[in-house]
């Protein structure tokens, strides 16, 4: 074989290579896409609000207030599950008790404790930070419902509260 067509199986390989990662890539965002639109009509269904950033900006997971989560919380008619993802360290009495702890280091691993994959998940952390990791890790896992709290412990309403406010369960929580 001379080296002309040598160098033109070679392009030809190489060419064949980009096509294959790019047909991988729009797999990737075709998934992704018919997840968060199933997301979406999982919200629709239950009757949940859906934040119009979701729709417009694509997001697959909640953003919502402090104040919004804490009527959730304290609302025994609304099934919904707690995971706190703060770190280890983060002091324990300053948590919610009824919360499942998986710190985010650990949440790769242990999502599978999560007991449904379409009931409402309130995420917190100490700031809101780690919980953003924890609901893009969780959307790639597979869930659908998932409600990361801004700012956290930091902003939670209850956190100035007597120690029988705070760690007030909710009856009907699926928890």
């Amino acid at each position: 074989m001379d080296l002309k067509s040598f160098q033109m199986l070679e392009f030809i390989n190489s060419r064949l290579n980009n096509i294959e990662k790019n047909i991988a890539r729009i797999d990737e965002k075709l998934d992704f896409s018919i997840t968060l639109q199933r997301n979406h009509l999982v919200r629709v269904k239950n009757g949940e609000e859906i934040d119009d950033s979701m729709i417009l900006m694509g997001r697959p997971y909640n953003d919502i207030s402090p104040q919004r989560a804490w009527s959730i919380y304290n609302n025994p008619n609304i099934d919904f599950f707690v995971l706190d993802v703060t770190a280890k360290g983060f002091e324990k009495h300053k948590r919610l008790e009824e919360a499942v702890h998986i710190p985010i280091e650990e949440l790769h691993i242990r999502f599978t404790e999560i007991p449904s994959k379409t009931t409402p998940i309130l995420v917190i952390s100490e700031n809101g930070l780690r919980s953003i990791q924890a609901c893009e890790l969780l959307v790639k896992k597979g869930f659908f419902n998932i409600n990361n709290i801004s700012g956290g412990y930091e902003f939670w309403p209850g956190k100035n509260s007597t120690d029988a406010q705070i760690n007030s369960p909710n009856s009907d929580a699926d928890i």
